[in-house]
């Protein structure tokens, strides 16, 4: 028989037949042993083989590293005005940096799969226990694990110490679902709890393929079998000594495993902006060289200037081909201006980025004393992407919520108690007493055994566990006002009443909660033996089966209390005829023992139970949210983002604590899309279809049609919240119908977009990342971050721009595959809003000022060619070529880059508004750009000319003596570092005295190096060309005087536009004072009059 298929799939994949032990079933039989995969996990991204050649292909993909590999060629290969090492030396360190960075970070990971690998587990062979390393668990072995161990591999439970055949499990790392869960062993093979006596068993397991879903069915011969049979790799056991159960799935065919999202490398939208100004300005480059070698040729198709009888061509040159010199000179003019695409940006902004990461790490607002720790940056290269970020996904459990609840209040036929003391503690049997008894029978907790204790009444303290939190909370509660669940013994309910009298309920059926019922209910015979039923469950699954008079006073508490964002339950009960329940005992038995359709026969036998009920009440608990995540979430709204929470949890779960952290507001209107809303209808797809068409409607008749326009309309229209389930989701991207696949994606997508939030419950990790995904490659690209605290957000954090981990309850794979790990959910705002502000704003001018200040360095040098017969001579001399980007220029924009505060830290974290006037990559677009190329073209211009007009005099000393082109070079140079490095000056808004320190100790050290360069006779020169040149230069009053007058020049466009914008700040500041005014005097005068 097969089991039925699992939530939102249609199809079912091929089959895997697993011999228990890897004994053949008959020994008639010829055995052929399978192959599966081994046990070993592999996240590492290189081999010590392959690492040379891929990391190097890699890097090369970057267009200016590619670039610069080709310029080394050049001057390798062609006699050029510049030397090989110019290109090659930088070019070698960056590459060399980046390697050693990456290797570093791959053998991290290496190590961390050795730990799992090479970690003990035992297996059972031949009767007795092997002792084996992890990776060679076969498929077909069976394990031993034992307590507060992590399960190895993919396990069918055989058999544990327990003699009912169950063990508890918690899967916090795989769901984000912290509490432990109960899961059944075999029926046939409860018995066999030893290594000799499982080692007798001979049994085959048909399995489905591996498949990433983690709620998935397997098949057991011929007995079907659930998930509650499965235990999942990254699971760990709890609260039982000993379990046996044999491999179905290992290694990279894990649930665990298929679920984890290859690691990336991630690049950030200010790179992407830089290749995109690389190309422009290889563009302008190619077109300089371009021009330059077509007017050498025109120039020298006169004889007196192509061949001077100064400088007469040897025999080699006259037998070259013109087309080979036509073409060694292109590239002899592309090596000349190759300055103007600097690599010292790249090794200027990764250290930008190394060195900048630390502000974050050192921020003492990240320190979390609970854990006594702070903030973790794992990758550097995207600390601007934070500053760009449109939407952000985050986990629930453990992100947005401490995942402990707490019992607030409770209403008993519309009378409201908190407080002990409201409870009255009477003899008799009263209403009060069987509500506290519901809570105390009407749950799946069990008790923590402690071995030290001979039975859990001894105990002070009860421990209780159970895979709902609430449950806990409810049977706290109950102990809170005299009732105490105290255990399950020989399958009797124990509960010590207000009396302190031990009260046993046999327990003959537990109807287990599920997302469509919402309820759960237990069947319980009392001493005196009547026969009882307990139901608990979501007000909308419970009021149907009660009678209609009890509902009205129960259901105004409830409402009350959802907009208060407690967690609510109604409580309500019935009793059993014996003939009924005889009825009902055989109708179950028949359901559970199905073969075929179980699931569906088994709700049809609950939903016939669950009718005619008693309302008793409701109760009212409180899941603690994290500190300050409500504010945090308020303020990332207001900055511009969009939040979606996508949980593993239950609907009702989410729904209630994104009300709790006003992710949905109480006049939000929700729009659902879950499998209630579908199963309504026979056929889901044309449900989803019509529901998918009704949304659109709706959204688009209250929404205007300009995207421009959409924030400004959730606040001036009526705010609406999508709720979508994993079942639903997997309906809509996996639908039978591609081209309808295609149709519903888009529908969904246009919803999703016109949505203030977006709810995703009962999401199986890969399904996070398929979200993720889809909106990544939304038009426009939306930069996306994900935040979470499990191994169940791995996946989301992977897939997305920037991803975020929690350091919290559920171990630490998200921290440790995060690209930043906060120690709480409230850090995401200043990590946002300020570090990703001031990140952004900081870089991106870095690679402005960089374009700008390079093609104000290679424009004179273009224009020089005008002028010296497109000759390639060099207007700089070559210790100034090699040391403008290392030495004179880089420091300041290193130190600007690091320290500017444009905007103060608390204005940026008060006023989240101005988060939105960075995104879209505003300062790196096509405007910024053009303005700055502009100013370039502009200052390289006066620099150039304004130096020539000044040698128009043929003499610039008293002495008569006349300046040479290496003079005319260095003027210009001088003006040039100067200018570049007072703009910085200029732009700077928050000086320390490191900015003081470099700014002015750069252009003196320019000074400084100039008379020390020209001052010696340098024995390894050729020609001693710069000898004495800058004295003698500074030596004219007139060449003083020009130098000061261009750098004015230049900066005095910048200078006035920074005067405008403060008059404009000022008078905008006076305004409002003026009109604040007013308003007070008229405000004043205006109760003046109505007094009179």
């Amino acid at each position: 028989a097969l089991c039925s298929l699992c939530a939102g799939e249609e199809k079912r994949v091929g089959t895997r037949t697993v011999f228990v032990g890897n004994h053949p079933v008959s020994e008639t039989e010829a055995y052929i042993a399978q192959r599966f995969c081994d046990n070993r996990i592999v996240s590492s991204k290189y081999t010590l083989w392959n690492f040379l050649p891929k990391n190097l292909f890699e890097q090369f993909r970057r267009i200016a590293n590619f670039y610069f590999l080709i310029i080394f060629l050049v001057q390798v290969t062609v006699d050029t005005p510049t030397s090989p090492v110019t290109s090659g030396l930088p070019l070698f360190f960056v590459i060399t940096v980046t390697a050693i960075k990456q290797g570093y970070e791959d053998w991290l990971r290496h190590r961390a799969d050795n730990e799992v690998n090479k970690s003990t587990v035992y297996i059972i062979e031949n009767a007795k226990r092997v002792r084996k390393e992890s990776e060679k668990i076969k498929v077909g072995d069976v394990v031993e694990v034992q307590a507060d161990e992590t399960f190895p591999c993919d396990l069918i439970l055989l058999s544990s110490c327990t003699g009912d055949g169950t063990c508890y499990v918690t899967t916090a790392s795989l769901d984000g679902e912290s509490n432990c869960k109960t899961h059944y062993a075999v029926r046939d093979t409860i018995a066999l709890c030893t290594a000799e006596s499982i080692d007798t068993l001979r049994a085959a397991i048909e399995c489905e393929q591996p498949q990433p879903d983690l709620y998935n069915c397997v098949h057991f011969s011929f007995r079907s079998l659930g998930p509650e049979n499965l235990l999942l790799k990254g699971a760990t056991l709890k609260n039982t000594k000993k379990i046996y159960g044999v491999a179905v799935y290992t290694g990279m065919e894990t649930k665990m495993a298929l679920n984890y999202q290859g690691k990336s490398q991630k690049r950030s939208a200010v790179e992407k902006s830089i290749n995109a100004f690389l190309i422009v300005y290889l563009f302008i480059l190619l077109t300089k060289a371009a021009v330059c070698t077509t007017l050498k040729y025109v120039w020298q198709s006169t004889p007196y200037n192509d061949e001077p009888w100064y400088n007469q061509k040897t025999q080699k040159e006259r037998e070259t081909l013109k087309v080979l010199k036509m073409f060694t000179d292109f590239l002899s003019f592309m090596v000349l201006f190759n300055f103007i695409i600097p690599v010292s940006m790249y090794v200027t902004v990764e250290m930008q980025k190394f060195l900048g990461s630390f502000f974050i790490s050192w921020d003492k607002d990240f320190y979390d004393e609970e854990i006594n720790e702070g903030a973790l940056v794992n990758t550097s290269d995207l600390n601007e992407e934070l500053g760009q970020v449109d939407y952000i996904f985050t986990d629930k459990t453990g992100t947005l919520t401490e995942n402990s609840m707490e019992f607030i209040e409770c209403c008993i036929d519309g009378h409201k108690y908190k407080g002990a003391s409201h409870f009255s503690v009477t003899v008799q049997q009263n209403r009060e007493e069987l509500f506290l008894r519901a809570l105390c029978l009407c749950h799946t907790v069990e008790i923590k055994t402690n071995d030290a204790v001979d039975g859990p009444t001894e105990s002070a303290e009860l421990t209780y566990m159970s895979s709902s939190p609430d449950e806990i909370a409810l049977v706290k509660g109950a102990k809170k006002y005299g009732f105490t669940f105290v255990g399950i013994r020989n399958g009797h309910m124990r509960v010590e009443n207000q009396r302190k009298e031990i009260e046993e309920y046999e327990l003959l059926h537990t109807l287990n909660f599920d997302s469509v019922r919402r309820r759960m209910s237990v069947i319980v015979k009392t001493q005196a033996g009547d026969i009882l039923l307990f139901c608990k469950g979501a007000d909308s699954a419970v009021f149907p089966r009660v009678q209609n008079h009890e509902i009205e006073l129960t259901k105004a508490h409830v409402e009350r209390n959802a907009m208060d964002g407690y967690r609510t339950l109604c409580v309500a009960f019935k009793e059993i005829a014996p003939d009924d329940y005889e009825r009902i005992n055989r109708q179950l038995i028949e359901a559970k023992m199905a073969l075929q359709d179980r699931e569906e026969k088994m709700e049809k036998v609950f939903d016939d139970i669950e009718t005619n009920m008693n309302l008793i009440g409701a109760t009212a608990v409180e899941d603690k949210l994290q500190d300050q995540a409500a504010e945090t979430i308020e303020a990332l709204h207001a900055a511009g983002l969009k939040v979606w929470v996508l949980t593993g949890d239950k609907m009702e779960t989410a729904k209630s604590t994104c009300y709790a952290c006003r992710l949905f507001q109480t006049s939000t209107e929700l729009l659902e899309l879950t499998t209630k809303t579908i199963e309504e209808s026979e056929r889901k797809e044309d449900r989803l279809h019509e529901l998918l068409i009704e949304y659109r409607k709706k959204l688009l008749h209250d929404f205007p049609k300009s995207t421009r326009s959409l924030k400004k309309a959730w606040t001036e229209h009526q705010e609406y919240g999508l709720i979508i389930d994993g079942s639903t989701l997997s309906l809509i991207l996996n639908s039978s119908q591609d081209s309808s696949s295609n149709n519903y994606k888009s529908i969904f997508l246009q919803i999703c977009m016109k949505c203030t939030a977006v709810l995703c419950c009962r999401m199986a990790p890969l399904q996070k990342a398929q979200i993720v995904r889809m909106v990544k490659n939304l038009k426009g690209s939306p930069i996306t971050l994900s935040i979470g605290d499990g191994a169940n957000d791995v996946s989301m954090i992977l897939e997305s721009h920037v991803g975020i981990g929690i350091k919290g309850k559920e171990g630490r794979q998200a921290a440790r595959n995060s690209d930043y790990a906060v120690p709480k959910f409230k850090h995401l705002k200043k990590l946002l809003l300020a570090h990703g502000h001031l990140y952004y704003v900081r870089i991106a001018h870095l690679v402005q000022y960089f374009f700008y200040k390079n093609l104000c360095f290679i424009l004179p040098q273009f224009l020089y060619q005008f002028f010296c017969g497109f000759s390639q001579q060099p207007l700089y001399d070559a210790a100034y070529l090699t040391m403008y980007n290392i030495c004179f220029t880089s420091l300041p924009i290193l130190a600007y880059s690091l320290l500017e505060q444009h905007i103060n830290i608390d204005t940026l974290t008060s006023d989240p508004r101005l988060y939105m006037k960075i995104s879209g990559n505003a300062m790196l677009q096509l405007g910024p750009f053009l303005y700055w190329t502009f100013l370039a073209a502009f200052e390289g211009t006066v620099f150039f000319f304004g130096t020539y007009f000044l040698f128009q005099t043929s003499s610039l000393e008293e002495n008569a003596k006349v300046y040479g082109n290496w003079t005319f070079g260095t003027i210009v140079f001088t003006v040039l570092v100067f200018t570049v490095t007072l703009k910085l000056a200029l732009d700077t808004r928050f000086w320390t005295w490191i900015n003081h320190f470099v700014i002015w100790g750069s252009l003196a050290f320019y000074v400084f190096f100039s008379f020390f360069w020209g001052g010696i006779i340098w024995p390894f020169l050729k020609q001693q060309r710069m000898y004495f040149v800058f004295a003698q230069m500074l030596s004219s009053v007139s060449t003083w005087l020009a130098i000061v007058l261009l750098i004015f020049i230049s900066l005095f466009p910048e200078i006035l536009l920074i005067v405008l914008k403060n008059v404009r700040r000022r008078s905008a500041r006076v305004r409002t004072k003026f009109i604040l005014k007013l308003a007070t005097i008229l405000g004043l005068s205006n109760s003046g009059m109505n007094q009179m």
